[in-house]
């Protein structure tokens, strides 16, 4: 990081949030902006609000008014279902809560049972204009294109109102917008987003970005057990449970931080069968195998890997 930068850090939504500035005079601005997207995001579609939008919306089992903000997220998460052929599935919320992410991450019970539930799939969601329609017995998850939409609309917004250039990171998705920094963003992309200033805890590489957004999904992030077995966020949705093992990480670089994560969350659940598909998206990409082997997709840099 450059002196002429200012960043800011904190704990929400179960991960490490970031914002940084190319201004350091915009940094308390940029910080308060995007506390509120945060505020108003969450209010609008966490699964674990009884007061969300979203659980308003559930109960009505009919069509139902919302937000413009809620409308945006399902519309977001309905174009992620379609373009990944239900890979990425918005209706797996009872699926979650059924292996036991019931509640927010941090105050998981780490005792329980697991339940498989299957997921009713995505086209038990219709959303027309700013109403949207959720079958009876649907619980809808946003997560992960909520989280990555949140980032891109962010960084928008500060740098709109401060005229910095700015970078939003959520966990592992990552949205930069306006003038950025000379030489780019430069970002470390790992199996679980830390401190970037800190040493890295395991196999790291190096990107710069200039604009869009860099998502990284992770099955070694968010991980809990049931059943004396290790279970992981990332589900598919065909199963109810987490895809064969394949992929520990995956990194992908597009025009916005929505269209990285969902080829990224995507590619987890399609393992090693995601090639054809994922060359035909012309994204680079760097995907971690198992056993830390790592391969590469669409022009992504040949940086080379550091271990701590």
């Amino acid at each position: 990081m450059t002196a002429a930068l200012a960043a800011a850090d904190w704990e929400a939504w179960s991960c490490r949030i970031r914002v940084v500035v190319t201004d350091p005079a915009a940094l308390d601005e940029a910080r308060g902006v995007l506390t509120g997207d945060l505020a108003a995001v969450d209010l609008a579609c966490s699964r674990f609000r009884d007061d969300s939008e979203l659980a308003a919306a559930e109960a009505a089992g009919t069509w139902a008014a919302v937000s413009p903000l809620l409308a945006d997220l399902v519309g977001t998460a309905l174009r992620a279902a379609r373009r990944t052929d239900g890979d990425v599935d918005p209706t797996v919320g009872a699926a979650l809560a059924g292996l036991g992410y019931d509640r927010d991450f941090a105050a998981l019970d780490a005792t329980g049972t697991a339940v498989r539930v299957p997921v009713p799939g995505w086209r038990r969601i219709e959303l027309a204009g700013d109403r949207v329609r959720i079958a009876p017995g649907v619980r809808v998850d946003l997560g992960a294109t909520a989280k990555a939409r949140t980032a891109d609309l962010a960084a928008r917004r500060i740098a709109g109102r401060t005229g910095a250039g700015c970078l939003v990171s959520l966990g592992g998705d990552i949205a930069v917008a306006g003038s950025p920094p000379e030489g780019g963003w430069r970002i470390r992309v790992e199996d679980v987003t830390g401190d970037p200033d800190a040493p890295p805890s395991g196999p790291c590489t190096v990107v710069t970005i200039r604009d869009g957004g860099l998502a990284t999904s992770s099955t070694r992030a968010r991980r809990w057990r049931r059943n004396g077995v290790e279970l992981h966020h990332l589900l598919d949705p065909r199963t109810g449970l987490p895809p064969a093992r394949s992929w520990r990480t995956v990194s992908v670089a597009a025009g916005s931080c929505v269209d990285a994560n969902t080829v990224s969350t995507a590619a987890i659940v399609r393992g090693q069968r995601v090639w054809p598909w994922l060359r035909s998206t012309g994204l680079p990409a760097r995907l971690v195998a198992e056993d830390g082997a790592v391969f590469t997709a669409g022009g992504w840099p040949s940086d080379q890997e550091r271990a701590a």
